[in-house]
């Protein structure tokens, strides 16, 4: 079992619980009635995106960011197992997906088109 602190910057406030190293560390922190940002809960999205700021964590399922993300320290909650004590803080989904595929958009993000979502819902 390890010490896991979350510093949530979305919400201002600092979450302190334990977490066995064979369990997610978001569906400990539900365990224990903590409620932190996560939306697909597959480690498909950046919903639950963290930055390591001290310890190790695992996470060979988390698919919404990439190695290089990974290495620089982004973690998704969600498949996050803990291997040591650790501390992380909340990150804003958009930057992190920004970060993530920002590069394959040559003129910046893409902004949502309503009609055009509309017109495609109506064919259906």
């Amino acid at each position: 079992t390890h010490k896991v602190t979350v510093h949530d910057r979305q919400r201002g406030v600092i979450h302190e619980f334990f977490v066995p190293e064979d369990e997610y560390i978001l569906h400990s922190a539900e365990d224990q009635r903590i409620s932190l940002p996560f939306a697909c809960r597959h480690g498909c999205c950046t919903s639950c995106a963290v930055r390591v700021k001290s310890g190790q964590v695992r996470q060979p399922e988390a698919l919404g960011i990439s190695g290089e993300l990974k290495s620089k320290g982004y973690a998704l909650l969600c498949v996050s197992l803990p291997s040591s004590d650790l501390e992380v803080e909340t990150q804003d989904e958009d930057e992190v997906y920004w970060l993530q595929f920002g590069r394959y958009f040559a003129r910046g993000p893409i902004e949502r088109d309503d009609y055009a979502l509309e017109l495609a819902m109506a064919d259906e």
